[in-house]
């Protein structure tokens, strides 16, 4: 057994390891949320993926945070991004079953973010994406966005490690052609939000709290 909230969700490779946390009032969609990468310690109880799963539920929403393949109690070896591609299709398999025509919104920090992106681009059931700390240095290869038409919000921190502001903003402007992009950016602040934690999730509740808004939820 394990503890309410907890569940494993059936994988292509076994089980992935998962949190579920409910809003106090009425669900206005599910949340989900993508770790950063498991070779550098990235899991489920990584503390910006908790700050943002609480600015989802904050809004809302139903929010599932899981622990990619080969990390904690989920099967698997760690594969890259194919491996994490994988593993967030079988996540939003076990949303459509048990939450059906719930809208998803999808965010993801690091390594969680390129994954979840490259997943909820063309993902009918994710309608607006999340990227913390877009790893834009990292991972060159953002060109696929230019294709975008879901709403996205970008947060990262000024001095971020992983992905510099320089060259993070051409990279919003070239999203923002075609769809509704925002960009919210913490002053002296590095790639894990240390002393802005508090700030994120609030950004994430709001930014998700207008979109449902905009969208006609109540």
């Amino acid at each position: 057994m394990y503890p309410k909230g907890n569940l494993f969700i059936p994988a292509s490779h076994g089980q992935l390891e998962a949190i579920v946390k409910e809003p106090a009032g009425d669900r206005r969609g599910v949340g989900l949320v993508c770790h950063p990468h498991p070779l550098g310690g990235g899991t489920m109880h990584n503390k910006v993926v908790f700050r943002a799963a609480a600015g989802l539920v904050d809004a809302g929403l139903t929010t599932i945070r899981f622990n990619f393949r080969g990390v904690g109690a989920s099967t698997g070896e760690h594969n890259e991004i194919e491996g994490g591609i994988e593993d967030i299709r079988d996540v939003l398999d076990y949303i459509s079953s048990n939450f059906p025509g719930e809208d998803v919104t999808l965010a993801g920090f690091s390594f969680g973010s390129r994954t979840g992106l490259a997943v909820g681009i063309d993902d009918t059931r994710v309608v607006r994406l999340i990227s913390i700390g877009t790893p834009v240095d990292k991972y060159v290869d953002y060109e696929f966005l230019a294709g975008l038409r879901k709403p996205i919000l970008f947060v990262h921190g000024d001095r971020d490690e992983f992905g510099s502001v320089e060259n993070l903003r051409p990279l919003v402007e070239r999203v923002s052609q075609n769809t509704d992009a925002e960009l919210v950016i913490f002053e002296n602040c590095g790639h894990f939000f240390d002393e802005h934690l508090n700030e994120l999730r609030e950004a994430i509740r709001d930014w998700t709290e207008r979109k449902l808004t905009t969208d006609g939820h109540r």
